[in-house]
Parts: C-alpha cells; structure tokens; sequence
C-alpha cells in the first residue's frame, strides 16, 4: 500500500479538519469554557466515527466528558488503547501571540494554534493513520482501544477512577501516547521514564500580628526569618536534598541509561548563555540531562510574606508562606516523600515559630525499560520513517496519568510525540511543525502493521 501517496493526497482536507478543532477554545481550566469543552469532545466523537471505529461514547464524569471508541475485529492480534486529550492551556498572555490562539494560521510549514502540538494536532495524527488503515486495506492489522480526556491539563482528576472501574473496557497489550517531543528535528525519541509529581504549601506564623521593629526588633522571632532559614534546611550545599530517606527509592543510572542520555547532546554552555546564567547549578556527580530527566528534585516555586510595597516599612512580619513541589524518580511515592518533608520542616522549626502545611499533588513517577519489545518495534517505525533510530530518553516532566495506565492494565506504556521542544506548548505562538504531522501518519502506520 502506498500510504505516502495516500495522505499527500488528503493531506488539505485533514489539515482542514484539525484547523476546525484546533479552532474551538477547549480550556479545561476555566470554568467559562466548559461548553467549548464539551463541543471538543462531541466534535472528537465525530471524527472518531468518521475514521470508522465503533461503540464511539461520550462518557460524563465530575468534571469534563472521556471520549471512548474502538474497533475490534482482528483476533488472536494485540489490543492497542491510544491515549491523549482534547483540553488545552489557558492563552494568556494573550497579546504575545501573533496570530489569535484560536484562529489556526498555517506559516513557514507550521500550524500556529492552541493546542496544535499539545495534544490536538499529535493525537490527531492517531485518528487519521487508523482511518487510513480502514480506507486502503478495509481492516486494522490490531485491535484498537481510543480513550481521550478532557482533563490532562487540571491533572486528570476523573480519568483515574474512570480508569479504575473501567479495567475490562480499556484492557489492552500496550498503550499508545503521543504527547512527547522528537528530541531535535529529524531525531525522533521515545521516553523510558516521566518524573513524578508531589508539591506543599507551608505558612509560618510568629506573634499574633507584625509588630514594629524599633519596639520588638532584636526581642522576638521574624516570620520571614524562619521560613528562609527552614527552606534553606532542606538542601545540601552541593545541591543534594537534605531531607532523610528522601533518596531511599531512586534507583542509581545504569551504565545503558548514561549512555542514552549522554545521546542527547546537551550543549550545557549553550543552555548557560541562552538562559544568562553565571552557572549551571544541581545536584553534584550528575550532569545536566541526568539531573533533568532521572533525578529527584525539590524547588522552591513561590515565597511571599512582609511588606512589599514601595519604599521602606520598618516591621517585623508574623507570617510567611512558601509552595515547593518535587520531581520523582524510581520507586518514589509522593506521599510517602510528602510525609517525610513534613517531618524534616517540624524537626527544623525555629524557635518561636509555628509550621502549618497543606499536602497538594501527588503523582507517581513512570519508567519503562528500552528493551521491551513493544518499544523495540516502535523503534523500528521510526527508523523506517525518519531513517534514524530514535534515541531512548528519560524526561523531566510529569503526565501522572502515564504510571496510572502501566499499573492498572498491566501493560507497557509507549510514548511515541511527535512535537519539538522548541513549539511553546503552554506559551504563545504554539505551533506544530507540519513535517512531522506528515512523518508522524506514517510512522504511526508503520506501528501498528508491525505489531501484527
């Protein structure tokens, strides 16, 4: 079958077709747009039914609707359940963008838009190799399971129990996302492993109100004071985080897993310039793509407390307050890591000060190892397509719902983006390079016949 001729043929009418989905402002996040949430869920059901999967449903839940379909008519085959999301970022700023985030514009073979790279334009890619599948052979090699939410970009609140009591339904051999990046252009990857997520607030309180400092300075405890000096308890000079058994579970790098990230090329002095930074700064022993995508953190993301208006006001605050959250690794849990920075914070009190905490997120970390085959073959795809092996990377970021599928179905989990770094997902100006919308078809394709 000449695919390649196949969707350069319907390859205006399916850009067509993503313009129109791109174009409907599906921010989960805010409430004013539910109805437009709802619309891109009834228009990806649509689309679903168009490329000819079956029991399309649209199934309510808490918050946002899970879009479900399938098609199941190769048996003794291996089952695939596609997963991404039809819900978007918030636009602000909203004067950053050239072009209005909802009006898709086609520039420099880009799709400029909301949404196009994260996660509408690469799942879209997933819709349009099935339904090709279906117009040149009349049958999928595999059987295909789609399960789409709405919710990825608030954390996924309802798709996990969703997930929980809807195991037989969603049962799968392996699950396929396309929400991750090519490592550079012509350079596909695929992720091995995706940090997990734990984040607190703490507020510290001194005397029952700010007092002045001519009166009280040098006599009682400073809020402000306290939180700096618990915050700076939980790191180590070298960067390493101070917090005991915080490092319990986080397995040490293989010499494999060195190699593959030292693959990636990162040019540290480059990143050093482009940031203006003096110097690179994290965890000793390590460099910069293991700390970034295999090691735990613990950032500081917000401190706030005292005046911090114009000029001086000669005061000794009574509260302040700080948020952190950490990235996981390995076996880490996010409670288990929350409740042993909770003990580190009251153990590290200052005198005269009291600590108030409020545990947030929790998600687990993912990994997944290279030489699974269902990998392998992805791997295969991709070499086919982009003529170069893609290169197995671990990343930095946390998508919560990843570990939530490999756990619940009991099935390797593949993540085949076909985005790049540079596309502003989550800023102005996202795009997606329509190059690898192309290629993307293609090696999707090339999957799923080489599963069978």
């Amino acid at each position: 079958m000449d695919y390649a001729a196949y969707f350069a043929a319907n390859r205006e009418s399916q850009l067509n077709e993503l313009k129109e989905w791109v174009s409907i402002p599906s921010i989960s996040a805010q409430s004013e747009h539910k109805q437009d949430v709802n619309r891109a869920a009834e228009w990806l059901a649509e689309a679903l039914a168009r490329a000819g999967l079956e029991h399309v449903a649209i199934h309510p839940t808490a918050g946002h609707p899970i879009v479900y379909a399938d098609h199941l008519h190769a048996p003794g085959k291996p089952t695939v359940l596609v997963y991404g999301h039809y819900d978007v970022q918030p636009v602000d700023p909203l004067h950053l963008w050239q072009t209005p985030p909802f009006e898709p514009d086609i520039r420099d073979g880009k799709l400029y838009a909301r949404g196009a790279t994260d996660d509408k334009g690469q799942l879209f890619i997933h819709i349009k190799a099935i339904e090709a599948i279906l117009r040149q052979e009349g049958a999928l090699p595999v059987n295909i399971k789609v399960c789409i939410e709405g919710e990825e970009e608030i954390s996924s609140a309802n798709l996990y129990p969703f997930l929980q009591a809807n195991k037989e339904l969603l049962a799968a051999d392996a699950v396929l996302i396309s929400d991750t990046e090519l490592l550079a252009p012509g350079q596909p990857a695929i992720c091995t492993g995706l940090r997990g997520l734990c984040s607190m607030d703490i507020a510290v309180r001194t005397a029952k109100t700010d007092l002045h400092s001519g009166s009280y300075g040098g006599g009682v405890p400073n809020a402000l004071h306290a939180l700096v000096t618990l915050l700076d308890s939980l790191h180590e000079p070298d960067g390493r985080i101070a917090v005991a058994g915080f490092y319990e579970d986080v397995p040490e790098l293989s010499a494999e897993m060195k190699a593959e990230l030292a693959k990636k090329g990162v040019d540290e002095e480059g990143i050093r310039e482009r940031l203006e930074l003096d110097a690179l700064f994290g965890e000793a022993g390590y460099t910069y793509a293991e700390r970034v995508g295999a090691r735990p953190t613990l950032e500081i993301n917000g401190m706030y407390g005292g005046f911090q208006g114009e000029g001086t006001k000669t005061v000794i605050p009574c509260e302040a307050h700080a948020k952190i959250t950490c990235r996981l690794v390995g076996r880490q849990n996010p409670q288990d890591i929350l409740d042993k920075i909770e003990r580190h914070l009251r153990l590290h009190t200052p005198p005269g000060a009291k600590v108030s905490l409020v545990q947030r997120e929790k998600g687990n970390p993912f990994t997944i190892e290279p030489s699974v085959p269902v990998l392998q073959k992805a791997a295969d795809a991709y070499e086919h397509v982009y003529g170069v092996r893609p290169v197995f990377t671990k990343d930095g970021g946390s998508i919560p719902i990843v570990e939530a599928f490999a756990r619940e179905l009991t099935a390797p989990v593949v993540l085949m983006g076909f985005g790049l770094p540079t596309e502003n997902l989550h800023a102005p100006n996202e795009h997606f390079h329509l190059e690898n919308f192309d290629k993307g078809l293609l090696t999707i394709v090339t999957f799923l016949r080489r599963l069978a």
